[in-house]
């Protein structure tokens, strides 16, 4: 996965799954909260998304495990994105 690339398709979603509070402190610009434990609730609306999703969240790790659960899921073309900050970079280049 070519972060940078998938962040130049016009369809891109950014998830951010920290917690509304860590996501209000600072986020990717045209990023979505959704908080990795609301996830699991939220299967059909990740399965009927514009693609590609590319999830973040502080270091990489819950938007790590949201990504491998959407998947087992049967939702396709999600990526994890690693730390939101990592994110807005690739996306500012």
């Amino acid at each position: 996965m070519d972060l940078f690339e998938l962040l130049k398709n016009e369809t891109v979603q950014i998830i951010d799954v920290r917690t509304e509070s860590e996501y209000q402190d600072g986020h990717v610009n045209n990023s979505r909260n959704i908080p990795v434990d609301q996830v699991p609730k939220l299967i059909e609306e990740f399965k009927t998304m514009p693609k590609p999703i590319i999830l973040c969240c502080a270091s990489g790790a819950r938007s790590g495990m949201a990504t491998e659960y959407l998947l087992g899921a049967g939702v396709t073309e999600v990526y994890n994105g690693g730390s939101w900050k990592n994110v807005e970079l690739q996306q500012l280049k």
